[in-house]
């Protein structure tokens, strides 16, 4: 966030905490994914950038998944059926969302990328499966624009599990600190190989930017910076 000075009235400060596109410009960005592990709190800092910078939001639709609570009972008879849904729902909605243009908006931020198919896939999918898999992967999105920056939130496996339990989705009460890890190197890995220039990673583990503003201010000056 921005230094104030002594010369910078409380009304002016006042804007910036109520009003943060005065501070920070995000618009510089065409696209903005918001990553992060299950309980990291991606859908909700998305959405609370897309309100107050007028970006078209986009957020994964996995709640229509019929495949979703299956897994979690069975992971090893529903992993592929799970992995190739979402391979399809999240092409056909980035293909539906990111080809729309919408002139009212400055800029598009969403709670995912494309490639988050392949961490989960990795980690689910059987060798062969995953073979298949990111070969249908690579020929769906070949076309798909990708995100001209990727935030990446980091928290600790204690506080994501104690952010799931909070939410109280009955499907994920058995998720374990082992998956989560497992997802979180999954994305390091992912970002080892990706353009460093394009991508921030973020720890929010001592944060709360839902309930403190100032929290949610020093992440933007992060995004921004």
């Amino acid at each position: 966030m921005k230094e104030t000075t002594d010369k910078e009235s409380p009304e002016k400060q006042q804007r910036w905490l109520k009003n943060p596109q005065e501070v920070y410009n995000l618009s510089a960005y065409n696209y903005i994914a918001i990553e992060g592990n299950i309980g990291a709190g991606k859908t909700t800092l998305a959405t609370m950038i897309s309100e107050d910078f007028n970006a078209k939001l986009i957020l994964e639709r996995f709640k229509d998944n019929p495949f979703l609570p299956k897994f979690y009972e069975d992971q090893s008879r529903y992993a592929f059926p799970l992995e190739m849904s979402f391979l399809a729902d999240r092409y056909q909605q980035l293909l539906d969302d990111i080809g729309q243009y919408d002139l009212f908006k400055d800029f598009m931020i969403g709670d995912y990328d494309c490639y988050k198919s392949l961490i989960f896939a990795n980690i689910t999918l059987t060798e062969e499966e995953y073979s298949l898999y990111k070969k249908l992967h690579g020929i769906m999105y070949r076309e798909i624009a990708r995100p001209d920056l990727y935030v990446y939130l980091y928290q600790n496996p204690e506080r994501l599990l104690e952010n799931i339990k909070k939410r109280g989705r009955t499907f994920e009460r058995d998720i374990s600190e082992n998956y989560l890890l497992k997802i979180n190197k999954g994305y390091l890995n992912m970002m080892k190989n990706s353009s460093p220039d394009k991508i921030k990673i973020i720890d929010i583990s001592e944060l709360d930017f839902v309930q403190n503003r100032a929290d949610y201010l020093s992440i933007l000056n992060l995004i921004n910076s």
